[in-house]
């Protein structure tokens, strides 16, 4: 008998894709690796969607994506990690709102599942392929998981909120008044 079986198998696999998919994502972010605008590049795109300011933006969502993906693809540190990844996939998913679900017109189709996945992953655990298993689960208790998602939610809640309000401000301000006789 060996000493996994094939429910440990399929998280390591989620875990790689998953974990990968975002280090990948976050390495664009940071690095400007794989055709990504680095930070300065992010940064300006970051602003331009309304998350100010930009550079720490980018480097927060990158350190996100980027530190999550790869915890995640370890299996270290489980809870945090897919903590971390989906609120970074929910922030991005506020961007992708107003075109719909469907990644091929501009949808959160794609944050969102990132981002369940991460989520997911969290909740469930990394499975015996993994760091955390190694480790006897030093930084993957039970009681991390509820901690990582309230302090993940609270924060993710905080940007986005501030995200949405500078972006509403920015609509109003490019109205023209209207003036009635």
């Amino acid at each position: 008998m060996t000493s996994f079986d094939r429910r440990d198998l399929g998280l390591l696999l989620l875990r790689l894709g998953a974990g990968g998919v975002l280090a990948a994502h976050g390495a664009q972010k940071l690095f400007g690796w794989f055709g990504g605008g680095g930070i300065e590049g992010t940064g300006r795109f970051m602003e331009s969607v309304g998350y100010a300011p930009g550079k720490e933006s980018a480097t927060a969502a990158g350190l996100a994506e980027a530190g999550g993906g790869t915890l995640l693809a370890l299996g270290l540190a489980t809870p945090a990690a897919g903590a971390a990844a989906a609120g970074a996939m929910a922030g991005a998913a506020a961007v992708h709102t107003p075109n719909g679900f469907f990644n091929q017109s501009g949808g959160y189709e794609y944050a969102a599942t990132l981002g369940l996945t991460a989520a997911g992953l969290a909740v469930t655990g990394p499975g015996r392929l993994s760091l955390d298993h190694a480790l006897g689960h030093a930084v993957n208790r039970g009681w991390m998981v509820p901690a990582a998602f309230a302090a993940t939610a609270a924060a993710t809640a905080l940007v986005v909120g501030a995200r949405t309000r500078r972006v509403r401000q920015e609509k109003e301000g490019e109205q023209e008044p209207v003036f009635e006789d």
